[in-house]
């Protein structure tokens, strides 16, 4: 055989991007290669005017003709595309919900770390006080220590995704993690919001103490 032209990069045949595509005439594939005098399988794309499900019922009706019998099967691309659509949203649900209640969690623990801290740092508390800090001052400063603790958290958690991709990048898998900098600020984002919810009862009870009853304890 004679090569006569090289595809596109992009035009490959779905599957592993690194395996070896050949075209040839289906006559000379037929006759040379599979020893065979009948077509086993046909593409049909149709343009984005055509609806697809009319072009299904068409040439299902003249095969059908054809052959005497519907004795072949038929394969939709979009109702292909349709399922692994909804089989992505329903993973993404999933996800999300996970991610969610890892929030959650990851939130009521912080919460309950600046809770220890105010009770263990109460003496700390009434000093403060004594010496002329106001509530908005102790208040703002567990909610910073709150936040400080959110975002440690999600630079390891960041750092943990950034290596995972370089491995598999590295392990040359069929498929790599993109991050984009969106995600990376809404990350940090997210983990400041945390820091504030979680950290503003613990913030508040800190800032509500009696400076007396604090330097006594």
């Amino acid at each position: 055989m004679r090569v006569v032209g090289v595809t596109r990069k992009d035009a490959a045949a779905p599957g592993d991007a690194s395996m070896l595509s050949v075209w040839v005439p289906y006559t000379t594939a037929m006759a040379r290669m599979l020893g065979q005098h009948h077509v086993s399988s046909i593409s049909v794309r149709v343009s984005d005017s055509t609806s697809m499900q009319a072009a299904e019922t068409a040439i299902a009706g003249l095969l059908t003709r054809r052959h005497g019998s519907r004795d072949f099967y038929m394969s939709n691309k979009a109702q292909i595309r349709e399922s692994i659509e909804q089989t992505t949203g329903i993973l993404t649900m999933m996800i999300g919900s996970i991610a969610a209640i890892a929030l959650v969690v990851g939130g009521i623990g912080v919460m309950n770390i600046m809770l220890v801290s105010v009770t263990e740092r109460t003496r700390e508390i009434g000093v403060r006080m004594a010496v002329g800090a106001r509530r908005s001052d102790i208040l703002q400063q567990f909610l910073i220590e709150s936040v400080l603790v959110c975002l440690l958290g999600g630079v390891l958690g960041i750092g943990v995704a950034l290596a995972l991709g370089l491995v598999l990048e590295l392990a040359d898998v069929g498929f790599s993690l993109v991050f984009s900098a969106t995600s990376i600020i809404a990350a940090f984002a997210c983990s400041s919001l945390i820091g504030v919810g979680f950290g503003f009862l613990p913030a508040r009870r800190a800032a509500q103490l009696d400076p007396v009853g604090a330097l006594i304890r």
